[in-house]
């Protein structure tokens, strides 16, 4: 599943936040597929392929583009990913399974089933909760707080957009990875006595701190 970057104008200060993202977690597009949505590109947008190459030289592999206005030119190496016209299934729509369920609140996703391998959950205007296990090689952010009601085995990113008082809650913390605004912390990393048990992570200062629920 790859992910979508929407450059917007002005290009350089979408390209300012976009480095600040990365600064905060530098490995966040490592090895992730990325498909570039133009169409918010007014159509005399000078060097659109130069802006490509911009984002290629920040380590951010570029698979396929969509909404090319035809005059642009240098795209032939980033050929539409879509030729249908389709549009590709966007991280923070969340994978056709599972489905959010409805929600009142659009600070917020729900999403009532497991997290399989390979899933990638991106929700990018609030908390998530999780009502079952996020399971090995899946990950789940948010830009809020991640609440897993079951077993956390992949990664779990909080505070994506630099909320440094996000946190991450899980029934039984057999994490991967866990990240707060840049801050993380891999099975490695994390006390052994945690594991298996019911876990909150936060961060105090530039440390994330990580207790138990009982």
């Amino acid at each position: 599943m790859a992910l979508v970057l929407a450059p917007e104008t002005p290009v350089e200060d979408w390209l300012d936040a976009l480095d600040a993202q990365i600064s905060r977690s530098p490995s966040f597009f490592a090895g992730r597929p990325v498909v570039l949505d133009l169409g918010a590109l007014p159509s005399e947008q000078p060097d659109v392929a130069g802006l490509l190459q911009r984002l290629n030289s920040r380590g951010i592999r570029i698979i396929g583009t969509e909404g090319q206005h035809p005059s642009w030119q240098g795209l032939e190496a980033w050929a539409p990913l879509h030729a249908s016209g389709t549009r590709p299934a966007r991280p923070i729509d969340v994978p056709d399974e599972p489905r959010p369920a409805p929600t009142h609140d659009s600070t917020s996703l729900l999403i009532d089933q497991p997290v399989r391998s390979g899933q990638s959950i991106v929700f990018e205007k609030g908390d998530v909760s999780i009502v079952g296990s996020v399971a090995s090689g899946a990950e789940v952010i948010a830009s809020g707080s991640i609440h897993i009601y079951g077993t956390l085995r992949g990664r779990a990113i909080a505070g994506l957009t630099g909320n440094h008082r996000a946190r991450i809650f899980c029934r039984r913390l057999e994490a991967e990875l866990l990240a707060i605004d840049g801050v993380y912390q891999t099975a490695d990393d994390m006390n052994a006595t945690l594991r298996g048990r019911p876990v909150q992570a936060w961060l105090a200062g530039d440390a994330m701190m990580l207790a138990t629920l009982d």
